[in-house]
């Protein structure tokens, strides 16, 4: 495992944070959730038929000592729960309508950690982003002054950690969305003790092209200065004078980067996935995410291609996002 991850776990070992895992009869979700058990790292929940979870994790060899197994379909809170779903949706659903809704295993899960019953989610092994991310933006929602969620990954290579975003949810952020992506992505990097120097990429310097696409990045700087005025961040910059000292020297000599930036927040979603991907494949670095930002309380979105370890890592990134 990754030195990233041994900082991870110390910092999450001993906190208490619960975690809920919505599709508990999912063969990768319980190994998983059996090795966080076994490791005493944080408290698992799984949603399911506590019988056919029972079995099932039996027939995997999986211990499920110290996991708390919640049915929807028995659970003594549900009448709080649909209460404080119709609540929280304002009028848009009846009571009726929430008792079927919640029967549903990612609004169920959501909404125990709404109500304080977990501290964040992890879902999406058997289940598609949407499924796992709707319910979060209806009841969870984002933060006071964030427009939207992001999704963020941590690149590693060795000692090596840097932060992309975002290259998961916003197809074409405008001007506000590339700000607020900023601000977000640096509180996220200090997470992984990863220091928030923040370059704002284009494909162009400072001004070397002037067309939309580069004004709406030099426009987002500027909204994320005032905003957070001590925030350190410049752009627009292209790759190379965000990354290479000597090329920032020539390209942006009055940049407060100079080269050694470590969050890098891509002006479209294309750029952004093509970018984490290339740098995985081709330098070789471990692409941890994505991991949603910006939502008051943790959910995080598994690759239905994910395999037991994936769901093991996410999960300690949820529980070191709800510290």
């Amino acid at each position: 495992m990754s030195d990233l991850f041994s900082i991870v776990k110390e910092k999450v070992r001993n906190q208490n944070k619960s975690i809920v895992f919505p599709e508990g009869l999912d063969e990768r979700i319980l190994t998983a959730v059996g090795r966080l058990a076994s490791e005493e790292i944080l408290k698992p929940i799984l949603i399911g038929a506590k019988k056919e979870i029972l079995q099932k994790a039996a027939s995997l060899n999986v211990s499920l000592e110290n996991v708390e197994i919640i049915d929807p379909a028995s659970y003594d809170e549900f009448d709080e729960l649909v209460s404080a779903f119709v609540e929280r949706r304002k009028g848009k659903v009846t009571e009726e309508e929430a008792r079927e809704i919640l029967k549903d295993e990612n609004y169920f899960g959501t909404m125990l950690v709404y109500m304080k019953k977990a501290d964040g989610l992890v879902s999406g092994a058997a289940h598609s982003t949407a499924d796992t991310v709707r319910p979060a933006l209806q009841i969870i929602k984002t933060k006071s002054g964030i427009r939207k969620t992001s999704g963020m990954f941590v690149m590693c290579r060795g000692e090596e950690r840097y932060i992309f975003a975002d290259c998961a949810i916003n197809v074409a952020p405008d001007s506000q969305d590339l700000a607020e992506i900023a601000i977000v992505s640096a509180e996220s990097a200090k997470l992984f003790d990863v220091e928030p120097r923040v370059a704002m990429l284009s494909f162009s310097t400072k001004g070397s092209a002037v067309t939309p696409e580069t004004e709406k990045v030099a426009e987002a700087v500027k909204i994320a200065k005032e905003r957070q005025p001590d925030l350190l961040i410049d752009g627009e910059l292209q790759f190379d004078a965000a990354f290479v000292p000597s090329v920032a020297a020539k390209k942006a000599p009055n940049s407060v980067i100079q080269g050694n930036a470590k969050v890098f927040v891509f002006p479209t979603l294309d750029a952004g996935n093509i970018g984490y991907k290339i740098t995985q494949r081709l330098g070789g670095f471990e692409a941890i995410g994505p991991i949603l930002q910006g939502l008051n309380q943790p959910v995080n979105d598994l690759s239905r291609g994910c395999n037991a370890e994936d769901v093991y890592k996410l999960a300690l990134i949820t529980a070191l996002q709800a510290l």
